[in-house]
């Protein structure tokens, strides 16, 4: 049986834990439930078992790229929002990413008022 997640929890997805704390704490200031994941196939197993209302996810990652989660979200949880976030510019990644139509893709560092304005409208 899934659990209905809040409407306003936002799930993170980034190997990189620096990063990671990082957005967790920010949304968590601005009020948002949040829950964080290093790792791509636990994060999948979750959206499988419950609602994801809204995801923030890296693009490259050691055990699977964020490109590859969003194909496996796009057949698990099609109505899940999508924010794509990447420490490096990447023509052919932005393409492929934003084919799935992200509510918003951000370079790191990227302006943390445009972020939670961007989490605000993937929750709207």
């Amino acid at each position: 049986m899934s659990e209905i997640a809040d409407t306003n929890e936002v799930c993170l997805l980034d190997d990189d834990l620096s990063v990671l704390n990082s957005m967790r704490f920010l949304l968590l200031t601005e009020g948002f439930k949040v829950r964080a994941f290093n790792n791509p196939e636990e994060f999948l197993a979750h959206a499988g078992r419950n609602h994801v209302a809204a995801l923030v996810t890296d693009v490259w990652m050691d055990r699977m790229t964020g490109l590859e989660v969003l194909a496996r979200l796009c057949a698990i949880s099609p109505k899940t929002k999508v924010i794509v976030i990447t420490a490096r510019e990447d023509a052919a990644a932005r393409a492929t990413a934003t084919a799935i139509a992200p509510v918003a893709f951000f370079i790191k560092p990227f302006d943390d008022e445009k972020f939670i304005a961007a989490v605000r409208n993937a929750l709207a």
